[in-house]
């Protein structure tokens, strides 16, 4: 028996980061890139390496390009992770998996280290695999905080239920994870929008920009658990962005967003110390007439333009930086 499953991209559309703060987002599935894993029958528990994971190099050049734009960390200890809370979950709910090993592997088209949610994807599609070799179903509601452990428990990366939700959801979601509900029900208010209430999209990101989201996130996590007003705040300016953009969304406003996401921006980088090449990439977006902010942690930019001539002026204004756009695939393709 064969099981493949993949997980898509995913790019904050405003609120971000404050989903790991009991705040509100609003995120997009990103079908243009994937994690796919593919999992069969085998006598042994077996991860087979991908090419992220190579410990082979020409020189010692190349293996330094490597270090620079993935880290030193490929895709075999998020899958490792992956099982043991898999079976750790099944532990704790008492359910029997039936004797049966695998040979697991993977591939993956985003992105690394650019904030595009690469990590949770292979983390997201692993658990698929598994959920449908042992035939069982965890509760969709339920299933983006497994994921989330997996990172954040096993291998102490500070990290946000976002990405987890809108890879388990797809689509366009506004999420709420205010505290006395998350307490309450165990998980938060996940609504689906309609994508076509969205402005005109785009996507920009730098290759050579690659850096952990556990780096970016860790300081003003520590500052947020020691009570930092300032973080505080900033949460909340965050979640009301998400809130005014849901509302401007369902009432067919969605081109007057763009503002918001300009203001999530420049909040952010009132208490995140932003690498000068992010700044940049929205500097030049916001030259041109469009608004933008950061995608995730860093690496990439997700902005709204008005027009198509707008549009035009950023693929040639990137591309001369050395910068990819491209607008944003958010629906499966028609079978």
């Amino acid at each position: 028996m064969a099981c493949e499953a993949t997980a898509y991209a995913r790019a904050g559309l405003i609120g971000n980061p404050s989903d790991g703060y009991f705040g509100k987002t609003i995120s997009i599935l990103v079908r243009d890139f994937a994690a796919k894993v593919t999992l069969y029958e085998n006598p042994e528990i077996e991860i087979v390496p991908s090419f992220q994971d190579r410990m082979r190099y020409s020189s010692m050049q190349d293996l330094t390009r490597d270090v620079v734009n993935n880290g030193y960390y490929g895709g075999i200890r998020l899958m490792k992770a992956a099982i043991r809370k898999f079976q750790e979950y099944c532990e704790v709910h008492r359910i029997d998996l039936p004797q049966r090993n695998f040979s697991i592997r993977y591939r993956s088209t985003i992105p690394r280290r650019l904030g595009l949610a690469g990590s949770s994807a292979l983390v997201t599609a692993t658990l698929r695999c598994l959920m449908e070799f042992y035939d069982l179903e965890i509760p969709k509601e339920q299933l983006p905080n497994l994921i989330l452990s997996v990172e954040t428990e096993e291998l102490d990366i500070a990290a946000g239920l976002q990405d987890r939700v809108i890879q388990v959801y797809e689509g366009v979601v506004y999420m709420d994870f205010n505290k006395e509900l998350m307490d309450r029900q165990g998980h938060g208010h996940y609504e689906y929008l309609d994508p076509g209430l969205l402005p005109p999209l785009f996507i920009a990101y730098r290759e050579d920009l690659g850096e952990g989201s556990e780096t970016i996130h860790q300081s003003v996590r520590d500052r947020w658990l020691e009570g930092d007003p300032e973080v505080r705040a900033a949460m909340k300016d965050f979640a009301s962005y998400a809130e005014q953009a849901r509302d401007l969304l369902l009432a067919g406003r969605g081109r007057d967003i763009g503002p918001l996401m300009d203001k999530n921006f420049d909040r952010r980088c009132s208490i995140f110390k932003v690498a000068p090449e992010n700044v940049a990439m929205v500097r030049l977006a916001r030259s041109l007439g469009a608004h933008a902010k950061l995608a995730g942690s860093g690496g990439a930019v997700i902005g709204t333009y008005d027009d198509e001539a707008v549009y035009a002026r950023l693929e040639i204004a990137m591309a001369e930086s050395g910068i990819r756009v491209f607008k944003p695939q958010l629906l499966p393709e028609p079978s």
